[in-house]
């Protein structure tokens, strides 16, 4: 980009940033708007209070992170929204706030807060509206990609917990009118011949408590350490904070995670559970892998603790103190209703490639976000000319 392409403006010439609204917990109503929190959209109401393109920053707690949406939507106020785009490409706008780290301005004492009277004065070299419009259309293709890959994602993974609740919750598998229901001694009060109550430990490894230790991390990238905060409902988060360069001696194996693994959350909402998809994450103490001890069960595991019925279960027997804890050892001996092996091959057959597919468009996803990220302050900086 030469320098006749941009020019050197001031942040209060650039946008305004406006902080915006409160909404308690008690007065939230489900309904088809987002509510935007400092990171994420946390919950759906049924009003709104802005009109889109809505371009949103963390103001209190989370700084740093850029929201945008073309919904219409309630910014909390723990958010700074874009008020004003001052004839600015509003997709531009949103990949050159990231290029900011805007968390370096941190304002607060002991609640990291973002003023945004601070940022007025920052000098800003920014590109002229045809240039941000071609920058934005080129990231924006990368987004949408990711963003197709997601919904495809969210449409696997309900097939596949249809699928089990219509299978082993309703008791309607193939040939399901054929079977001969029997009375049991489980929650359900009968179940088909052949199937019977069993502990998680008949079927299921339950692998924690390795410690890590400080002094066992260096600045050299290569094996990411997955604590609580990278295990979501459903999904992985790969965004790890501490690292290693070469592995821990004495590390047990199971510690070092692979494509397929089924991670469980010990601390804090104890039922969370998801998949992990790469080669480089290791195992923390307050995360555990669930280890199926037939591999015929892979499918059938995951959908299992993803099941309400196992939720509540494990809220049953989570303990409390500061906050939700989970005993691997009490989750061993839960009683579940487990199918025989010939449906649970049937299921597999329908379900593994559904879960195989979720893992391969994460992994898209990461790759897409790779590439997005390096050129991203590239094209910012016209290192890279459109």
């Amino acid at each position: 980009m030469s320098t006749k392409d941009r020019k050197k403006i001031k942040f209060k010439d650039f946008i305004t940033l406006q902080r915006w609204f409160d909404l308690p917990d008690r007065d939230r109503q489900d309904g088809n708007f987002p509510i935007i929190a400092s990171t994420s959209i946390t919950w759906w109401h049924n009003q709104y209070k802005v009109e889109p393109p809505v371009i949103t920053t963390g103001r209190s707690w989370s700084l740093g992170s850029v929201l945008y949406t073309n919904q219409r939507s309630w910014p909390l106020n723990t958010t700074l929204r874009v008020k004003d785009f001052k004839c600015n490409e509003p997709r531009f706008i949103f990949y050159y706030l990231q290029t900011l780290h805007l968390e370096k301005f941190n304002a607060g004492a002991g609640v990291p807060t973002l003023n945004r009277n601070h940022l007025d004065n920052l000098d800003l070299i920014i590109p002229l509206l045809p240039t941000q419009q071609t920058i934005a259309s080129i990231l924006s293709k990368y987004d949408d990609l990711i963003e197709n890959n997601n919904q495809r994602i969210k449409i696997l993974e309900q097939e596949a917990e249809l699928i089990y609740k219509e299978w082993f919750v309703k008791f309607k598998f193939p040939w399901w009118e054929k079977a001969k229901m029997e009375c049991d001694w489980s929650e359900s009060g009968v179940v088909p011949e052949w199937w019977g109550m069993k502990k998680i430990k008949d079927f299921c490894d339950i692998k924690s408590w390795f410690s890590f230790k400080s002094s066992d991390f260096d600045d050299n990238w290569k094996y990411w350490l997955v604590t609580i905060k990278n295990v979501q409902d459903g999904f992985f988060v790969p965004k790890c904070t501490d690292y290693f360069n070469t592995l821990p001696n004495k590390l047990p194996e199971y510690c070092i995670l692979k494509d397929w693994d089924i991670l469980l959350s010990l601390t804090g909402n104890v039922w969370r559970i998801c998949l992990v998809y790469g080669d480089d994450y290791l195992l923390n103490q307050r995360v555990a892998k669930l280890v199926a001890k037939n591999k015929l069960y892979n499918s059938f595991l995951y959908c299992l603790f993803k099941n309400n019925n196992m939720r509540t279960k494990l809220e049953g027997i989570s303990k409390w103190a500061a906050q939700q804890n989970l005993s691997p050892i009490e989750t061993w001996e839960l009683l579940v209703c487990l199918p025989d092996d010939n449906n649970i091959k049937s299921f597999e057959k329908i379900v593994w490639p559904m879960i195989w597919e979720i893992i391969s468009l994460n992994k898209q996803d990461e790759n897409l976000k790779q590439t997005r990220d390096m050129l991203l302050p590239k094209l910012i900086s016209g290192e890279v000319v459109v």
